[in-house]
């Protein structure tokens, strides 16, 4: 059965960054995200990420760098191959891929 190896970007803002590969199962017609919740659910509960929505490519909470490139992990395709995730590099880092993408004027949490 074929796998997808995901190389991720662990850490958080301070924190030494670090990479975890994961390997897991190779389904066919499955997104980026679809692989990293499975991932979070089976085996790594701690993996942050973000998203709000599946599929529908509005929301942009989760947008990553996939092999350097800018991509929503609710579009991209999982793939029978390495694929490495990091988080946006311009924006402010929470933790592992999750970054802050709202800018401050339309955040709820803004003073």
């Amino acid at each position: 059965m074929p796998v997808a190896t995901l190389s991720i970007h662990r850490g958080g803002l301070g924190d030494a960054p670090r990479r975890d590969e994961f390997e897991i199962a190779f389904e066919a017609g499955e997104s980026v995200l679809d692989g990293l919740r499975r991932l979070r659910i089976a085996r790594d509960p701690t993996l942050a990420f973000r998203y709000a929505c599946l599929n529908a490519n509005a929301c942009k909470e989760c947008m990553m760098l996939l092999d350097g490139k800018v991509i929503y992990a609710c579009t991209a395709r999982l793939e029978p191959r390495e694929m490495r995730l990091d988080p946006l590099p311009n924006k402010t880092l929470l933790r592992d891929l999750a970054t802050i993408i709202a800018p401050p004027d339309e955040r709820l949490d803004r003073p």
